[in-house]
């Protein structure tokens, strides 16, 4: 049996973070949560998940500078970042595509059921 991957979800909306974290959980994924960018930002520096799926709006730090710092790091740089988001315009999209996200979903135009799809296409087994 392969090693489960670990992924980090940030995101302040804890209903969301809990249907994200059950789809994941049910998938076979060992799953991490954060509700704040300050808290997400030492989880991932604290336990290198393989894979995090960040919110822009978030409390204390935003999403763009949570996913700046990930980059601008030596240590945690490599590890894959997806957008998660119900910001969809063209200017945040381009930030976080520069920024350095490996892929940027806009909630409205996203379904939960496509959630272990984006983690196996980023995560190859």
């Amino acid at each position: 049996m392969a090693e489960q991957k670990k992924i980090l979800l940030i995101e302040d909306d804890k209903f969301l973070l809990k249907l994200y974290s059950d789809k994941l959980v049910r998938e076979g994924y060992t799953v991490s949560m954060a509700i704040t960018g300050e808290e997400g930002l030492g989880k991932v520096k604290q336990e290198r998940p393989d894979l995090v799926f960040l919110d822009i709006i978030l409390p204390q730090k935003n999403g763009f500078d949570v996913l700046r710092e990930i980059k601008g790091d030596p240590e945690i740089k490599n590890i894959p970042v997806v957008i998660l988001t119900n910001l969809g315009q063209e200017s945040d999209i381009k930030t976080g595509m520069d920024l350095g996200a490996s892929d940027y979903l806009v909630k409205t135009d996203f379904s939960i059921t496509k959630l272990p799809e984006i983690v196996r296409k980023i995560l190859p087994a």
